[in-house]
């Protein structure tokens, strides 16, 4: 089996086209013994269905929301199938169309942008083949990312190298090109001045507890928020400050939590953007930091001249609004 991994865009503006491109990759996944997947929806499987034939037999179907829940653990959960697979000399083959989460809050948006680029570093040695098929009724900045972050191109049967392409971590420093916005003038905010980490936990979790954010959720929030103070009273400097605020507005409500200090980081830290690998080891970046990223929703690094900012985002649970009141009752 080939350890060469693949990535490949399929743009497309008519079904033929998509079929024309995704059908020679499923058939030729089957008839080689890989394990191949389609992760789409139900017009879009009973349409690959019909034109397999009894070669969709040889095809698991994954439907996309689950499949794309969050962009590390999807990524992470990907990695150890491939990996898998390789083990008992097989290949994970893949197709994958963004069209579930082209439409979600614009940074979760931009962090399956991110990871599109860097599963051409994580899938390196794997053997895996992965192709996206971008409609052009696509979102005009999701298809332009699309052509950036995919090393080859298809038209129908034929590979060919993508023009557009940019390494993976140029595009990564662009998703985190723009400043963060200023936290709110009423943000809860905490001096972090000794590693007796009792006290700052205590305070997240009160915090936490005038949200309504699940029990389950503040957990995972509390391991993150230990892990990057941590790293922020070894490697950084003081002062550090703990921020907490939430954002009730638009569809996408969460609770904030950031962590500031006057350091710099290692331009080649990796910020936890990559999964540490069987041999235990996390390429490209601290095992930490990847950790965080599984645990939250969102995480934002800024670091420079100015120090360094890690801001993590937790979802909320949308509450309905109460009821009004009629007469008085």
């Amino acid at each position: 089996m080939s350890e060469t991994f693949t990535h490949c865009v399929l743009p497309y503006d008519r079904v033929d086209d998509l079929l024309d491109g995704a059908l020679p990759f499923l058939r030729d996944g089957a008839d080689a013994g890989d394990r191949v997947l389609a992760v789409c929806g139900i017009a879009r499987e009973t349409l690959l269905r019909d034109a397999l034939g009894p070669t969709a037999a040889s095809v698991e179907f994954v439907e996309p929301g689950t499949w794309y829940s969050h962009p590390a653990r999807t990524l992470a959960d990907c990695l150890s199938d491939a990996d898998d697979v390789a083990w008992h000399g097989r290949r994970l083959r893949v197709l994958g169309e963004p069209v579930v989460w082209a439409s979600r809050p614009p940074l979760e948006v931009l962090e399956w942008q991110r990871v599109e680029a860097m599963v051409n570093i994580a899938f390196r040695g794997t053997g895996a083949a992965i192709m996206c098929p971008y409609s052009s009724s696509l979102p005009a900045g999701v298809v332009a990312a699309g052509r950036r972050t995919h090393p080859e191109t298809v038209r129908g049967a034929t590979s060919m190298a993508n023009p557009l392409y940019m390494d993976p971590w140029a595009y990564s420093a662009k998703c985190d090109g723009d400043p963060l916005p200023p936290p709110p003038a009423d943000a809860d905010e905490l001096e972090v001045v000794r590693p007796d980490l009792f006290w700052l936990r205590a305070y997240v979790t009160e915090y936490a507890h005038r949200t309504p954010l699940p029990d389950e959720d503040l957990q995972r929030l509390l391991v993150a928020v230990t892990e990057v103070v941590t790293n922020a009273l070894h490697h950084g400097a003081p002062p550090i400050v703990l921020r907490m605020w939430t954002e009730a507005a638009g569809a996408d409500p969460a609770i904030v939590c950031e962590v500031t200090d006057t350091g710099t980081w290692d331009p080649g830290s990796g910020y936890g953007l990559l999964p540490p690998r069987t041999s235990g080891t996390a390429t490209g970046g601290r095992f930490g930091l990847w950790a965080v990223r599984l645990l939250c929703s969102i995480v934002q690094i800024r670091t420079g001249r100015g120090g360094s900012t890690v801001r993590l985002r937790l979802r909320l649970p949308a509450v309905p609004a109460a009821p009004p009141v009629v007469n008085g009752v």
